[in-house]
């Protein structure tokens, strides 16, 4: 049996949790909180983030690296293009979301308002809350908004590249953000078909009991 590790909210864990939900595999989550890791969870995990992955005697860590593992064991549907400049730009977009959106919304917006106050008891700093939404985030969407020719991002087709982003606003939403249509109306329209779609619908709306947060 195929085992995702990793906690709800973690726009990590959702990615890998919509890529195995796309290619119809069974699988079981296991809730795993790594404040702090145990040391357990430090033998499938040795930095101790989430997600983390087990096939059998295997065990991977890293969503990326999780994902492109089951692209390969689970080759169909495909969710990597196969055309080598459309397959490089999925991975840039992977990139992008997972190095340059999730440390603004993640840490400076999602973590901070619930996650810190809620787990960790750590008190919301609204200074650094409005940078990320006032500073920080507005030229990162300005690029998507630039970026966006048509339902997907790279190679006509949904790919690890719409999953590696629209992750991410999933949390910019549980943590209060919400896009101004006027200013980047294809982003706009691009998450609200992304976010839509059956599975990733499926996994959002499991979320939503939990965390709420106002919609895209």
């Amino acid at each position: 049996m195929l085992k995702l590790l990793g906690a709800y909210g973690s726009p990590f864990v959702r990615k890998v949790k919509v890529v195995l939900d796309e290619k119809g595999l069974k699988y079981e989550h296991e809730q795993v909180v790594p404040f702090p890791a145990t040391p357990e969870f430090r033998k499938v995990s040795p930095l101790g983030k989430i997600p983390a992955f087990v096939d059998g005697d295997k065990a991977l860590a890293d969503s990326s690296i999780i994902c492109a593992y089951l692209e390969k064991t689970h080759p169909s549907p495909a969710l990597y293009p196969s055309d080598p400049y459309e397959y490089a730009r999925a991975l840039w977009f992977e990139e992008y979301g997972d190095s340059g959106l999730a440390p603004i919304i993640g840490g400076k917006m999602f973590f901070n308002r619930i996650i810190g106050p809620r787990i960790m008891k750590k008190p919301f700093d609204d200074a650094l809350y409005q940078q990320a939404v006032e500073k920080d985030l507005p030229p990162m969407f300005d690029y998507l908004e630039n970026q966006i020719a048509g339902d997907y991002l790279a190679g006509g087709m949904f790919s690890i590249a719409d999953l590696a982003i629209a992750t991410q606003f999933v949390n910019y939403r549980f943590a209060g953000g919400a896009l101004d249509a006027s200013r980047w109306p294809k982003l706009t329209a691009y998450l609200e078909r992304t976010h839509a779609r059956p599975k990733f619908a499926a996994a959002i709306a499991i979320e939503e009991k939990i965390f709420g947060g106002r919609r895209d």
